[in-house]
């Protein structure tokens, strides 16, 4: 494998390690909890997943033909709160994340170093995909943070849990050294 199909099959697997974060966390609330936001300045987690959904379509719709900000893209009206139910909140996360993942399978190497446009600024596929790949991370951490404070039982933890480093550790050193993508493990815990 080559460097830059290596690279998509990296950036292909880290943002199914988010979508599976975002998920998990989602999952562990009561529906009424993903449409919750503690002020007028906070947004829910419905909201958030909004917003990410409709960027994704903008984004990701003709990747690699037209402006990344679509004419049809109504952002401000992302950040109204006015999904109903986890069905409609589940219904749009998957739509925004099959745009992404069907363009992503789409790509061909070669075409890293094209240049695409997101609101008449020029970048690099490899540019415009790293640029997506901090902020769709920097709102799902925004999901999980407000999902553990939302949770009313215990929190399954997504990640090492508290006070398990050391065993976390030790289980990693205990196998012979290996080049894989560290995602290769999380999404088979995830599942």
């Amino acid at each position: 494998m080559n460097l830059t199909e290596s690279y998509l099959e990296s950036v292909k697997k880290q943002f199914l390690y988010y979508k599976m974060l975002g998920e998990k966390a989602m999952n562990q609330l009561e529906p009424e909890q993903l449409f919750a936001a503690i002020n007028e300045d906070t947004n829910s987690i419905a909201t958030i997943v909004k917003h990410i959904s409709g960027n994704m379509l903008s984004r990701w719709t003709d990747f690699l033909t037209s402006d990344g900000e679509k004419e049809w893209r109504n952002r401000d009206a992302e950040f109204e709160n006015d999904l109903q139910s986890k069905e409609e909140v589940f219904e749009l996360w998957n739509k925004g994340w099959n745009c992404l993942e069907n363009a992503l399978e789409n790509l061909n190497p070669e075409q890293l170093s094209d240049i695409i446009y997101i609101r008449n600024e020029g970048h690099t596929v490899i540019e415009a995909i790293n640029r997506q790949l901090a902020h769709y991370p920097y709102h799902v951490g925004q999901i999980v943070f407000y999902a553990k404070q939302l949770k009313n039982t215990s929190w399954e933890s997504l990640s090492i849990p508290k006070n398990k480093s050391g065993n976390y550790n030790a289980e990693k050193f205990a196998k012979e050294k290996e080049i894989k993508n560290f995602t290769d493990d999380e999404l088979k815990r995830l599942k």
